[in-house]
């Protein structure tokens, strides 16, 4: 039952299209009077990740984000209509995604409602297929571009290639000299850990994983202590107990912490006896700021180093 109505859905949407570019056509005295729709002019060609080609607005108006890319998107000024729960709980997006439906892969009819152009998505995700029938549907695969090259994509998608690649190289210069002015800081040879506390469990992070890892080790090229090196850079994370976090802290610790789940080891005195904890050298973010890599993500990210790092405002 709930497919027919699916299918119903779909098929009075497309119908309610058409309608309203005929419509459209002959209130403005467009044309010469045929009833041909000119969409078609207004589409073109993308090459997903795996070859294949979809035929996507050349200047989307209504997209829909399913994924980590919303802060690509929202840096672009592309118009979200709607969005994943763990976008629209980003404070980051909050001002830009005021009055954005939140919505899931699964809940199809809320995404028909919305009338989107563009649907961007995990391949992971759930319904593609559907999705496909709604609207123009591209996927991603996490980490298989790097994480600037990910917003160049997205802006190629977008019709926004050029505006994404000049905001990639003045990200770069940036980040690569803030790490030279940390180096010059804290010494060439100080390691820096990444960790997370995620309901009862603590992470250290390799250098692709969000919470600021690419900034850190990719464009400042700091240091990652070598137990962390050895355990977290091919899965990208690894998940210890709280007695051997004195194995993996480096001489400075970015603590992106969710402060509503289980932060009682700070208490302990095992976490207390830390270098960096007994030298001031913890700098305590906000989780839900640091778990995307996106274009607004990172340049909180980059602001957060400078700030905590180098005294910067």
């Amino acid at each position: 039952m709930k497919k027919l109505m699916i299918l119903f859905l779909l098929v009075a949407l497309a119908a309610l299209s058409a309608c309203g570019t005929s419509e459209d056509n002959g209130s403005t005295g467009e044309g010469n009077g045929n009833e041909e729709s000119s969409d078609s002019s207004d589409m073109r060609t993308y090459e997903t990740e795996n070859g294949e080609e979809v035929e996507v607005p050349d200047e989307p108006e209504r997209i829909v984000v399913l994924s980590s890319y919303a802060g690509n998107v929202l840096e672009l000024d592309g118009n979200i209509v709607g969005v994943d729960s763990w976008s629209k709980m980003n404070p980051n997006f909050e001002s830009q995604l005021e009055g954005v439906e939140e919505v899931s892969a699964d809940n199809l009819e809320k995404i028909i409602e919305l009338d989107p152009d563009l649907i961007v998505g995990l391949a992971s995700t759930e319904n593609v297929d559907q999705l496909n029938e709604i609207a123009p549907t591209v996927t991603y695969t996490y980490g298989e571009l790097g994480y600037l090259e990910q917003h160049v994509e997205i802006g190629k998608l977008l019709g926004k290639e050029e505006e994404a690649q000049t905001w990639v190289d003045e990200f770069k210069a940036d980040a690569q000299e803030t790490g030279e002015q940390i180096k010059e800081e804290i010494g060439e040879d100080a390691t820096v850990t990444v960790i997370e506390n995620f309901e009862k469990e603590l992470y250290v992070f390799g250098d692709n994983w969000a919470r600021g890892t690419e900034i850190l080790y990719q464009e400042m090229g700091l240091k990652m202590p070598e137990k962390v090196k050895e355990m977290a850079m091919e899965p990208g994370f690894y998940a210890i107990s709280p007695e051997v976090l004195p194995e993996y802290a480096g001489d400075y610790i970015i603590f992106s912490k969710n402060s509503d789940t289980e932060t009682s080891f700070e208490q302990t005195e095992t976490y207390q006896s830390i270098p960096a904890v007994e030298n001031g050298n913890v700098f305590e973010a906000d989780a839900k700021k640091f778990y995307f890599n996106d274009a607004i993500s990172l340049q909180h990210q980059l602001d957060f180093f400078k700030e905590k790092f180098l005294g910067e405002e």
